[in-house]
């Protein structure tokens, strides 16, 4: 919401401060649905053709997540943490071998519904039963796995970062857009050359109304979505970074209560528990 909150303010100030300062709003009315034609289409013409449809549709996904804001909070890194507790202490006590009924069908596991969202984020709950079903298969190497998991990690992080990539070359673009609309409206009005003064005034002006759009769209509007969706992509990409830092501390021959706790250390600080609170929800853990 504080996006939303931040483009309405936008408005507020860029559109108020023109009427307090004796502008009226008949120009603008009248040209911006022909401008935003223009440099709209324009726009969504050249963001098509430099992507993919899985990136069209990945982006217009991202422009939810940059309104919502990130899909985890305290309480959601308190639930995988215990999870990962559960399943390093199971696989401490009773070997890997033990793991098996909850990795292989992780719909099926006890563990795993407990923790429904967690199950329903299928890259997560993926990446986790695939390496601990590579520890069961004796690849457990922790220099190994922290080198396989965090090459797929910066591997999904791009992937995640390709829209706010897409939408920042967009709101490059915007600027250069917003001159052509403008070109074509003193066209417009050079081919009109013999009509009065009056006339010739409103139609520079609509003119002008390409630049200030291509301008407003590109620094007020598409480049800070951009920004805010780079934003939580890589704040988003922290949940996964917990369970590589829980798995690979487990390797290491660790207890599980200190294998969880360098999982805690990788959560947001803003989003991070206490270290009482964690212990109080693994005391608390019915499995």
């Amino acid at each position: 919401m504080l996006t939303i909150g931040g483009l309405v303010f936008l408005f507020i100030c860029v559109f108020g401060s023109y009427l307090a300062s004796g502008g009226s709003m008949a120009p603008l009315i009248e040209a911006v649905p022909f401008e935003m034609w223009t440099i709209g289409g324009a726009a969504i013409s050249g963001f098509i053709m430099s992507n993919s449809l899985h990136d069209v549709k990945h982006t217009l996904g991202g422009l939810s997540k940059a309104i919502k804001g990130a899909a985890f909070r305290k309480a959601d890194y308190i639930e995988l943490l215990s999870l990962l507790y559960f399943l390093v202490r199971l696989a401490s006590t009773k070997g890997a071998m033990a793991l098996e009924p909850h990795i292989e069908k992780p719909a099926d596991s006890k563990a795993f519904q407990r923790f429904p969202k967690i199950l329903a984020n299928h890259h997560a709950s993926t990446i986790m039963c695939d390496y601990l079903r590579m520890v069961g298969m004796n690849a457990d190497d922790p220099n190994q796995i922290e080198d396989v998991m965090g090459r797929e990690l910066r591997k999904t992080l791009a992937e995640e970062l390709h829209p706010s990539h897409a939408l920042q070359t967009m709101s490059d673009g915007l600027p250069a857009l917003g001159i052509v609309a403008a070109v074509l409206g003193v066209i417009k009005t050079m081919s009109h050359i013999d009509q009065p003064p009056a006339i010739l005034g409103a139609m520079i002006g609509g003119a002008l109304t390409g630049t200030f759009l291509g301008v407003l769209l590109a620094y007020g509007i598409v480049g800070p979505f951009a920004t805010r969706m780079k934003g939580i992509a890589e704040e988003e990409s922290k949940y996964l970074e917990v369970i590589r830092a829980v798995l690979v501390t487990h390797l290491h021959g660790n207890a599980p209560q200190v294998s969880v706790e360098s999982g805690r250390k990788m959560v947001p600080n803003e989003h991070m528990p206490s270290f009482q609170e964690l212990e109080e929800a693994l005391q608390a853990l019915d499995i």
